[in-house]
């Protein structure tokens, strides 16, 4: 069978970026196809920027086991390329004395997840640590982080590159068709329209991934899941805030709750909320800031009207509605679909930032399974 690349990536977002290296650090001869005009455009662009823990996940699902051995990583990872980031810990906090059984919870689901370096503090201990934080109690999580998102995947496109792999740009998939001989042959638009086949196909498009694999001829349909969209607003202060970690309130029946995170810069932001839509829209509405304010003075009594600001939005790739549990990560791969060298990365939302390296190694071995 001839082929004109080895391999081919769907998707210059940090996780496509992170494959796209290992692909090419394990000798594969890599194209990475991006739609936007750059890498990181969609999602990867629109996050908290946090290095997270791995507290909240189910035991044994790949959330926990990937952001937990994806934490190590990457952190190794910044510190190996030079890419900028803080170990800057963050606080769990009870407002109130009918949360304090939650955090009991959240510090025995982190021992499930093997992250055994969360701490109790009363509230003198928190106070003395973070003097403006309303709250009964707290978690400490010291190896919870923050990081210059874009230039990790800077660092991820220079050894992409150093490998040998290449990147291309304004290049939308439009359909794929899986060949007799088991080779992928892809057609792209935009300004590169062409079609090119390959031995390896990765699906790392985010948002698109499920509504591109349907355009996979020959892939059964009963192996994409459907997708849906759930934003999440930021708001960021105007002036510096009095705080030094990030701070979470106890998680509520629609995710984490607005926390408040800082940059490199210290700049703080709050959010994400949980907003439901239908299409791709991260315009930010100025009216939700009511519901934010209410929402981070359980913690911060003292934060000033008028203070916050619309900042960005980005959108979680929900691979299940707004009525049911949150889905794991989905790596489909040839022993779930049955068509070799073929694998999709579908609903991979947070904590995708703080996996990818580990996402990656794991897409590794789901497409070679003999090579441990």
């Amino acid at each position: 069978m001839s082929v004109d690349i080895e391999c081919i990536v769907i998707g210059a977002g940090v996780v496509g970026l992170a494959t796209a290296r290992k692909l090419a650090m394990a000798g594969k001869e890599v194209l990475l196809v991006e739609a936007e005009e750059a890498i990181g455009m969609g999602i990867s662009s629109r996050n908290s920027e946090v290095i997270h823990a791995g507290i909240y996940y189910p035991a044994n699902s790949l959330k926990a086991r990937l952001c937990v051995q994806g934490k190590e990583m990457l952190y190794r990872y910044c510190e190996e390329r030079g890419v900028a980031y803080q170990r800057i810990g963050k606080l769990l906090v009870a407002t109130s004395a009918a949360q304090l059984p939650q955090l009991d919870n959240l510090q025995a689901q982190a021992r499930a997840n093997q992250v055994n370096d969360l701490v109790k503090l009363d509230r003198k201990q928190v106070l003395a640590l973070e003097p403006a934080l309303h709250c009964e109690a707290a978690l400490l999580s010291p190896s919870t982080g923050i990081i210059d998102s874009h230039g990790l995947m800077l660092a991820l496109q220079g050894d992409l590159e150093n490998h040998g792999g290449q990147c291309v740009f304004h290049t939308p998939l439009e359909n794929v068709v899986i060949e007799e001989d088991g080779t992928f042959r892809c057609t792209f638009g935009g300004a590169e329209a062409m079609t090119l086949r390959c031995h390896t196909l990765v699906n790392a498009a985010g948002l698109h991934a499920p509504s591109l694999a349907r355009q996979f001829k020959g892939l059964n349909p009963a192996f994409i899941p459907p997708e849906y969209y759930c934003k999440g607003n930021y708001f960021t202060l105007s002036g510096k805030a009095p705080f030094s970690h990030l701070i979470y309130p106890m998680p509520n029946e629609s995710g984490l709750g607005v926390h408040l995170t800082l940059d490199l810069g210290r700049q703080a932001k709050f959010g994400p909320d949980t907003e439901w839509i239908t299409e791709e829209d991260y315009t930010v509405n100025p009216a939700r800031a009511d519901q934010f304010y209410a929402a981070v003075r359980s913690y911060w009594p003292e934060l000033a009207d008028g203070c916050l600001e619309p900042g960005y939005a980005g959108i979680r790739p929900k691979i299940v509605s707004s009525h049911e549990a949150a889905a794991d990560f989905m790596i489909s791969a040839p022993a779930q679909h049955g068509i070799a060298n073929l694998l999709n990365l579908f609903g991979i939302e947070s904590p995708g930032l703080t996996a990818c390296i580990a996402l990656a190694d794991e897409v590794w071995q789901a497409l070679n399974p003999t090579s441990h």
